[in-house]
């Protein structure tokens, strides 16, 4: 059972970082959040650390380092997104989206153990 649930949290996670890293890197959309973050010169780094870890998520159902490192990151990542929409005064149901992936990463980081 732990181990549907683990490559179910993976698939979710490598398909929906793949989608907000490639919006980070070329949409619009993005460049205007990250300006409103005051994080603007992270965005192409954040977009592209995304994609490499959703495939750093893929690779790493054979090879668990690579597991371990990504989903990491990826909770450090979206644990700082939370950290960022405090700071900026964001509504608590903004911050959500990146509490659940951060969850979500730890489960997968504590399930590859």
């Amino acid at each position: 059972m732990l181990v549907i649930a683990a490559v179910t949290a993976q698939t979710i996670s490598s398909f929906v970082f793949a989608w907000y890293g490639l919006n980070a890197l070329t949409s619009e959309n993005m460049v205007a959040e990250f300006e409103r973050y005051r994080l603007a010169r992270f965005r192409v780094l954040t977009g592209t650390l995304q994609v490499a870890a959703s495939v750093g998520i893929i690779v790493g159902h054979f090879y668990r380092p690579i597991l371990l490192i990504s989903a990491g990151g990826l909770a450090t990542m979206m644990f700082l997104g939370v950290l960022t929409r405090i700071r900026i005064k964001d509504p608590l149901p903004a911050a959500l989206p990146a509490l659940a992936l951060c969850v979500l990463n730890i489960f997968i980081f504590a399930a590859a153990f």
